[in-house]
């Protein structure tokens, strides 16, 4: 297999309209059609659709930009490089640890490549509960296609790594049902390091894909800008003013203030930072919606030493899954869960760890042989699982305010329960729930009784998140939602949200494709909107 070209880096030379930090510095002011907020998965693919129907795009990007040839596989690099305050964002207090993109790309740079549309139950339950009466599986299918070709998803045929394996092993002993995870890569090495940045460019994320696309018709791309609030003007945003950083002469961060005018304002700096943008520019909120229901798959993990060799850090980090916990329950009813398994890198690992010092020692030395299981909690569909509200600090900063309250730590047992069973069933030898007090159990009798009595509770029970949807819910009436069902904001009109912040509730799955999709299908709306003829994505 070929190692794919540096895009990016040829593109640079042969005269792509790239400024900001490194690049070049970013005038005091622009003009275009079309502002994006964002390059992640809603930014990216609104910015090849647009400029393929020749509208003058400026994509705005608070990270740096980082190609291949700066991704070495080493987490000393990615970590602080590639992701919102260094992989240690958390929720206020400091409950629940969030992974997010920050960089060209955003999340999808990062993410592990796993890709499911969103599932029919979900869509179902937006078109009763939001009145979203066009979110159906027929109608979303046309996207979702254009989506996967254009970004090469498709089923994994090379046999999972044994990390993966042994969640499939496991959930065969047991008669829980699994399946393979499609995956957006062309000409994968199976190296196993997508989160710390694909050295080989097999994955086809938007610093790959769209992004070199709208760059080769003209786009203009600003790194390292980051949007701070929106001008008004008789209702409609006038500008968007943002802060370019950059290094002064005496290597210090230095920041200039950019003003850009477009007669269209695209927001997609996902499920956080968009409704914090919209929040620091006092946008239009009659109902109280902004920033509210933001839903993060609170993940609980159990980990386990087999007496095989499993080397999770190598081969594709998650290409197998169960949702027979989430086919179990009702989908308004306890919270149901989606079971996967995450990449083992000894740094990430360490942090999420129980223990300190000799006991921690230990289990890093028994890293080879440990397999870990994640389970994501599908929220948002009860009335006790109301998500979580995006607010400002003193600063501007956003941060999130999510309860790990009884109805969200209820599920949070079964899920532990479930995975130690599934762990013992594929021949663990110990396992490990992620949680501060608990124990190294050898039998599944002894880890199911001791699971049962565990206290389950916020920063004793560790709990991660890499999804972060809502805050900006479309919907079909101002009264539910912030934005309406074809992406524009109900109380201004030059204004629309493309990302995951759209969600009502979460997905039940891994978002970029249920993003990929919605997106693609409401850019292709606004582009009739704004008077030019939209293409599929292809």
């Amino acid at each position: 297999m070929s190692r794919q070209p540096d895009l990016f880096r040829d593109g640079l030379a042969a005269g792509w309209k790239v400024l900001g930090g490194e690049l070049g510095p970013v005038p005091e002011q622009l003009r275009c059609d079309v502002v994006i907020v964002g390059s992640g998965a809603g930014g990216g693919i609104s910015a090849e659709l647009l400029a393929r129907a020749g509208f003058d795009v400026i994509v705005l990007e608070d990270g740096p930009l980082k190609t291949s040839r700066d991704f070495h596989q080493r987490e000393s690099e990615a970590y602080p490089t590639l992701y919102q305050e260094a992989t240690a964002r958390k929720t206020a207090d400091k409950g629940i640890g969030i992974l997010q993109g920050r960089c060209v790309g955003g999340s999808t740079t990062v993410n592990w490549t796993s890709s499911f549309r969103t599932p029919d139950e979900t869509l179902a339950f937006w078109r009763e509960h939001y009145g979203l009466a066009e979110m159906t599986p027929d109608a979303m299918a046309p996207y979702f296609e254009q989506a996967e070709r254009r970004l090469n998803i498709a089923n994994w045929h090379v046999a999972p790594n044994e990390n993966n394996e042994l969640l499939r092993r496991g959930a065969i002993k047991l008669g829980v049902s699994s399946g393979v995870i499609r995956r957006n890569v062309k000409g994968c090495w199976n190296l196993g390091s997508c989160g710390l940045g694909c050295p080989t460019n097999a994955k086809q994320s938007m610093l790959v894909t769209t992004l070199p696309a709208a760059l080769q018709r003209g786009a203009r791309l600003l790194v390292q800008t980051r949007a701070e609030r929106f001008e008004w003007r008789d209702g409609q945003v006038a500008a968007l003013h943002a802060l370019a950083w950059g290094n002064s002469a005496n290597g210090q961060a230095a920041a200039r203030p950019v003003r850009v005018i477009a007669k269209h304002h695209i927001v997609a700096g996902g499920g956080i930072n968009s409704p914090a943008l919209l929040l620091r520019s006092q946008a239009p909120d009659p109902h109280g919606l902004l920033g509210k229901r933001t839903f993060l798959h609170p993940v609980v993990m159990t980990a386990a030493v087999m007496p095989e060799m499993v080397q999770g850090w190598s081969g594709a980090p998650q290409t197998v899954y169960s949702d027979h916990f989430l086919h179990t329950q009702a989908i308004d009813g306890p919270m149901g869960y989606k079971l996967e398994v995450p990449p083992i890198h000894p740094v990430i690992i360490a942090a999420s760890m129980p223990g300190f010092g000799p006991e921690l020692a230990d289990m890093l030395r028994k890293l080879p042989h440990t397999h870990v299981q994640l389970a994501l909690l599908r929220d948002g569909f009860a009335a006790q699982s109301p998500g979580g509200n995006v607010r400002l600090r003193a600063d501007g900063s956003p941060e999130v305010d999510y309860p790990l309250n009884d109805f969200v730590m209820e599920g949070a047992r079964r899920a532990l329960l479930s995975m130690a069973e599934l762990q013992f069933a594929a021949g663990a030898l110990e396992v490990l729930p992620v949680h501060e007090l608990g124990g190294r159990y050898t039998t599944w009798a002894q880890a199911r009784e001791a699971l049962k009595q565990l206290p389950l509770a916020a920063l004793s029970t560790r709990v991660v998140s890499a999804h972060v949807m809502g805050g900006c819910a479309f919907a079909a009436d101002p009264q539910r939602g912030v934005v309406r069902p074809d992406g524009q904001h109900w109380q201004v009109a030059n204004l629309s949200v493309h990302d995951g912040s759209l969600f009502p509730t979460s997905i039940g799955a891994n978002p970029q494709l249920s993003i990929y999709g919605l997106v693609n299908r409401l850019t292709q709306g606004l582009i009739a909107r704004l008077g030019g003829r939209p293409e599929a994505l292809a």
